[in-house]
């Protein structure tokens, strides 16, 4: 009987990852890659997890932290990344000369 609920776990898990992997590939924005992506590495750590309960150790723990780090670290690149991409160019800030600095030139 468990045997049959960790294959039925697993296809799952399968069916989840290749979705995830199709959405990456199709887009069609970047904010759509990268909401894949986070769903992509959420069910690695739920693989992981579910593989911990399964054998009953808790080795992997170090690995889940890293996955977890990178996906959180990945989304705030990606959102910086839009959001100055997104941004007008009269809100940049200019190169030289700021507000209240006086020009040398005479």
């Amino acid at each position: 009987m468990t045997t049959i609920l960790y294959f039925v776990a697993g296809a799952i898990f399968a069916v989840a990852a290749i979705a995830t992997v199709a959405r990456i590939v199709r887009g069609p924005t970047i904010l759509d890659r990268m909401l894949a992506s986070d769903v992509l590495l959420t069910t690695v750590l739920l693989v992981i997890g579910a593989e911990m309960v399964v054998n009953g150790h808790t080795r992997t723990i170090p690995v889940m932290i890293v996955v977890a780090a990178a996906a959180a670290l990945s989304t705030v690149a990606v959102a910086r990344y839009v959001s100055q991409q997104d941004r007008p160019v009269q809100d940049a800030a200019p190169l030289s000369g700021g507000p209240g600095e006086e020009s040398r030139d005479g």
